[in-house]
């Protein structure tokens, strides 16, 4: 059976409905969210962000998205859970908040917006409905989106298989290229290959697509490079002799996953075997305390506490991992500043690491379920270093 990444009318109503009954307790008329990620949460509409404004709206009798002409017909085919509510354009001689405003002429309760809105939007949000009781920031949409309601775990979980799915493809490129004995594929070369197999698992393999920004990407970087966390893939061949870290994942369904591991072209000397072995141990052991019932600071503190005693403090430079849901990065966040219970339906990423200066990275990032049971790791790329050498 070809898998399906577009959720029903029937998902959005749930979700919908569990939005009603937070506003209720919180005595909340009228809830606003304007992000694209809480857009594609609430509605399934995927668009390019501009300054153009896209707004959910919510009461209890109905929801609605707020979008610009230019987005009406492709919200239309998109089958979009919400009512369009359509201004021309950005800024408009009509102002795009003046319109929603006008589409709740008798609202006088209290109106809320995401912590995430621009505070230019919030001034146009009080002038547009001032006869309400108050405008307010709430939070309550992020709180739901910690736990995962079953259908969005289908889709990570299906994220998970393309993302390892990458990490294979990056390997057989640079061990098909080495076999040659030729020139290794650059980091450029590889992010780009990588990309194109997860598009193309997905276009063979699913009966439908929503096409979201980031939907496969990667960070790949080499050799002393792979020291800068977050650095950029350039037009460098990758060497013989180095080690390389594929930081691979996609969106599914708007649902995100990553897969990530350290390799090594060719057998490793001593001292990087030195060091994946501490930054191996120390993610086996924060996916481990990743436990429904404790604490993101609990499987942070445990996982560096390793790492600081294996003398190697000097090379930390991050926390242990993030949560993943509509986007890469969202709460919860799996560090020492984050009291927040893991519940089972959560799910976040364990990649602690070491940052070597003018050597090397290394870093091992699974994506991982809390569940009642314990942690359940959706990415299986094997992790022990007699699997990570390319030879």
């Amino acid at each position: 059976m070809a898998f399906h990444q577009i959720l029903g009318h029937d998902f959005y109503a749930k979700v919908h409905a569990d939005i009603r009954t937070r506003m209720a307790a919180a005595g909340i008329d009228l809830l606003l969210l304007d992000t694209n990620d809480d857009v594609i949460y609430t509605t399934g509409f995927s668009h390019y962000t501009t300054e153009r404004p896209v707004v959910f709206a919510i009461t209890q009798d109905g929801a609605w998205l707020l979008m610009p002409k230019l987005e009406e017909a492709h919200a239309a085919h998109q089958n979009i859970a919400a009512e369009p509510i359509v201004y021309f354009e950005f800024p408009g001689v009509d102002n795009p908040f003046e319109v929603l405003g006008r589409s709740f002429p008798n609202l006088t309760g209290t109106v809320a917006y995401s912590h995430a809105i621009s505070l230019a939007r919030v001034g146009q949000i009080e002038a547009a409905f001032s006869n309400a009781k108050r405008a307010i920031p709430s939070n309550l949409v992020q709180q739901m989106r910690l736990v995962k309601y079953p259908e969005e775990i289908v889709l990570h979980r299906e994220a998970s298989r393309i993302a390892d799915a990458m990490v294979v493809a990056g390997v057989g490129l640079i061990a098909d290229a080495m076999a040659s004995g030729g020139v290794l594929p650059s980091e450029i070369e590889i992010e780009s290959f990588v990309s194109r197999h997860a598009m193309n698992i997905m276009h063979a393999e699913h009966d439908d697509l929503l096409l979201v920004q980031g939907l496969a990407s990667g960070l790949v970087y080499s050799g002393a490079r792979s020291a800068f966390p977050h650095g950029m893939p350039t037009g460098n061949p990758v060497k013989r002799g180095e080690s390389i870290i594929l930081s691979l994942g996609c969106r599914v369904g708007g649902r995100a996953a990553e897969s990530e591991r350290t390799l090594f072209i060719g057998d490793p000397s001593p001292r990087q075997c030195e060091h994946y072995a501490v930054a191996y141990e120390a993610q086996r052991m924060a996916t481990a305390a990743l436990v429904a019932g404790h604490t993101c600071a609990s499987a942070d503190n445990l996982a560096l506490a390793y790492i600081r005693d294996s003398g190697m403090e000097e090379y930390l430079l991050h926390r242990v991992g993030h949560g993943m849901g509509v986007m890469f990065h969202e709460p919860p966040w799996v560090e020492a500043g984050d009291q927040t219970i893991l519940e089972p339906g959560m799910i976040t990423s364990s990649e602690p690491a070491i940052f070597v200066p003018n050597f090397a990275g290394y870093r091992l990032a699974d994506t991982v379920l809390i569940t009642s049971d314990g942690p359940d790791s959706m990415t299986h790329y094997p992790r022990k270093i007699e699997d990570v050498v390319i030879a």
